[in-house]
């Protein structure tokens, strides 16, 4: 199920390896509809290292909560599992520079603003990670531009004075015959 109100998406799933690939698609989807662009590639790192943790370790099943919220400029990514155990960021062992699994907790430490596990009861468990969002970007100033008068082109140095519709009609028509070069 996929549940939106206003900044705020949750997705029900069951934390299965098919099932990461989409739920990376919707937070990219999701992101993309938020303007928030620049964000994709962190959260969509981030909640496939919290499923695979789901997947990997919760207990007594692998059915999972992941939720995006936006708060003025804060994006919140969190996974709620039915495990109450709380994760733990594993140290690094000297004896294996390049280990293949245990990363996905110092992955998100690096990337995110801040990062927690937090119980919740009977019910197991939250791990979220946030990013800062970008504010609004102001619109680039708008270039100023010569105001030209009508006859030659020239720029304007004074200020044009303000002529009523009456006093554009009763005027004489101006010489419209093109300049020819010599």
């Amino acid at each position: 199920m996929i549940s939106q109100a206003s900044r705020q998406c949750t997705v029900e799933l069951q934390a299965l390896p098919s099932r990461i690939g989409q739920v990376r698609r919707i937070v990219s989807a999701q992101l993309r509809y938020w303007n928030l662009d620049s964000l994709i590639e962190k959260a969509a790192l981030g909640v496939t290292e919290l499923l695979t943790n789901v997947h990997q370790h919760a207990r007594p099943d692998k059915v999972c909560t992941v939720e995006l919220e936006l708060l003025l400029d804060r994006l919140t990514v969190s996974v709620h599992d039915h495990d109450p155990r709380l994760p733990t960021v594993l140290e690094r062992n000297p004896a294996d520079p390049l280990p293949t699994s245990g990363r996905g907790l110092a992955l998100i430490e690096a990337f995110s603003e801040s990062w927690g596990a937090q119980p919740q009861g009977d019910s197991g468990k939250v791990v979220w990670f946030t990013l800062p969002a970008p504010s609004a970007t102001p619109l680039p100033p708008i270039p100023s531009l010569p105001v030209y008068g009508a006859a030659g082109g020239t720029p304007f140095t004074e200020p044009v004075p303000f002529e009523t519709v009456e006093a554009v009609r009763e005027r004489p028509p101006a010489d419209r015959s093109p300049a020819v070069a010599g």
